[in-house]
This record gives C-alpha cells, sequence and structure tokens, in this order.
C-alpha cells in the first residue's frame, strides 16, 4: 500500500510544479522507515541554478516536518508527466544518499512502478560514515 501511495504523492503534487521555464514537471514523495509520507514538487527560478529538484524539496519537507529520529528514509517514488522514467538528478541521488535512501521507485512509459536498490543508481557513493 505505502508504494502505491507513494506514486500517488508524487503524481499528484508534480500538477503543483512550478515550472514557467522548462514546462518539466517533477513531483516527488518519500516514505520514511517509520511510514510517514512527504512530498514535494520541482520549483524553478528565473536564475536556474537557484531552482529546486521534487526530490529535495520533498527531502526539505520531511526534515522540517518529521520527528528527528524518522529522517531515514525507505523509498522515495519519483513521477514526471513530461518523460517516463523519471531518475533523480546526481544533487538529489547525494541529498537522498545522505538520509539513507534504500530504494527509488520510477513510472516507465507504460506507468508501471520500476524498483532500484539505491546502490544501483548511486554505487560506491560517499556518505555520512566515510567522515
Amino acid at each position: 500500500m505505502e508504494l502505491r501511495d507513494a506514486i500517488d504523492a508524487a503524481r499528484a503534487v508534480s500538477r503543483q510544479a512550478y515550472a514557467p521555464y522548462s514546462g518539466f514537471r517533477v513531483g516527488a514523495a518519500i516514505v520514511t522507515e517509520g511510514g510517514a509520507l512527504y512530498d514535494g514538487c520541482n520549483v524553478e527560478n528565473a536564475s536556474f541554478g537557484l531552482s529546486i529538484c521534487a526530490e529535495r524539496g520533498a527531502v526539505m519537507k520531511m526534515i522540517a516536518d518529521a520527528p528527528p529520529d524518522d529522517h531515514g528514509i525507505r523509498l522515495v517514488a519519483v513521477v514526471s508527466p513530461n518523460t517516463a522514467p523519471c531518475f533523480p538528478c546526481g544533487a538529489c541521488r547525494q541529498v537522498l544518499r545522505e538520509f539513507g535512501c534504500e530504494e527509488v521507485v520510477v513510472l516507465d512509459a507504460e506507468g508501471n512502478p520500476r524498483r532500484y536498490p539505491f546502490e544501483e543508481i548511486l554505487p560506491n557513493s560517499f556518505g555520512p560514515e566515510a567522515l
């Protein structure tokens, strides 16, 4: 049930994306280790480098709203009505890695969920334990 909930939340929040420059809308939904769900959408800026991706928006929402002991990410679902599959960018992968993301779920061209262990999309990653 939580996978379907995350996909539905990501799809719904993608409609809220602020993408006046690219028209590329993305929604993401995180499920924490404790089972809570946090969503986010991309927000573009005229100064493109200041744009925020959906995945990082969802992480910021999780940090702001979740109890400190529930910051572990069980999975993230990423949905875009513009393209499928829509994988997190490199910066988002690194931010998700910070919180121990275990799984990334994207939709294929037919709308079916495709599940990837996080290590598969960011192999040999750098994380807090390396410091």
